[in-house]
């Protein structure tokens, strides 16, 4: 097999994949998880029924895929925010900007949130979600270390944190129109004044 033969076949499994992909999307966004088939995903492409099984082996797998591409991005983007931060309040504070921005910049996303949460709910054990939780903790131990935040249970701020966040973030997406900064400025002053609450108990 040729060079440019070997890669315009990599090149269709791609296209192939980013299809299904894009159509697992839409379908989950419109039907929800539970009601979604594999046939229903496949309709949407002009792909065989067979072929999407030289992809995936099943709906969950499409989800899962999606749930990682996207939590990749917003990882990147939460932590980004984390670590270019100079206060403790632009730590918590641009860390849920970027969180619910994230949310808010594509409703297709918001969708797979809001009709979806049970099945996201119990992914959240999954490597490819808890990884966003072990980073907030790996930042959290480091900024306490430093002296940027206050001594405080980092384990357990860090879950706390993330669920706040995802479960605010399934209620703004519910409001019309959708309310960022009211998301942003509820959680964050719900855990500054935490924080500095904290500090005050400990140095009393």
């Amino acid at each position: 097999m040729s060079v440019a033969v070997a890669g315009r076949r990599a090149e269709a499994k791609e296209r192939n994949r980013d299809a299904l992909l894009g159509a697992g999307r839409d379908a989950f966004a419109d039907l929800g998880y539970g009601a979604t088939s594999v046939r229903d995903i496949v309709r949407r492409t002009p792909l065989a029924t067979g072929t999407f099984y030289n992809y995936f082996p099943d709906k969950e797998a499409v989800f899962r895929a999606l749930l990682d591409i996207s939590a990749r991005e917003l990882r990147a983007r939460v932590r980004a925010a984390r670590l270019a931060s100079a206060s403790p309040e632009g730590f918590v504070r641009d860390a849920y900007r970027a969180f619910f921005s994230f949310i808010a910049e594509d409703p297709t996303m918001f969708a797979l949130l809001r009709d979806n949460t049970a099945t996201i709910r119990a992914l959240l054990g999954d490597p490819i979600l808890a990884l966003g939780v072990d980073e907030l903790l790996e930042d959290l131990a480091a900024a306490i270390g430093t002296g940027a935040l206050p001594a405080f249970d980092a384990d357990y701020m860090a879950g706390a944190m993330a669920g706040v966040g995802f479960e605010v973030g399934a209620r703004m997406v519910e409001r019309a129109p959708v309310d960022v900064e009211g998301a942003v400025t509820f959680a964050s002053a719900l855990f500054l004044g935490g924080m500095d609450r904290m500090a005050a108990e400990a140095h009393a």
